[in-house]
């Protein structure tokens, strides 16, 4: 499991991740789904990474997640 937060300080329970730019976060998810990839959609939500799913697959959300925090910048 991973989680992805918007903050420049370390994220590491509940308060910290409140404290995050969840706003920023919402813009992510919403650039990722324009690109074909769905993210569970609140920061406070874990992904969950599992052998169904293929190089191509984690390839194209690297190239989807490179775009989407281009786009945001």
């Amino acid at each position: 499991m991973i989680s992805v937060h918007f903050s420049n300080r370390p994220v590491t329970d509940f308060a910290s991740a409140a404290a995050a730019n969840n706003e920023l976060f919402k813009k992510y998810f919403h650039a990722m789904l324009k690109r074909g990839v769905y993210l569970p959609p609140s920061a406070f939500e874990s992904w969950f990474l599992n052998n169904a799913l293929t190089k191509e697959d984690l390839d194209k959300t690297i190239r989807a997640t490179k775009e989407s925090l281009q786009e945001l910048s």
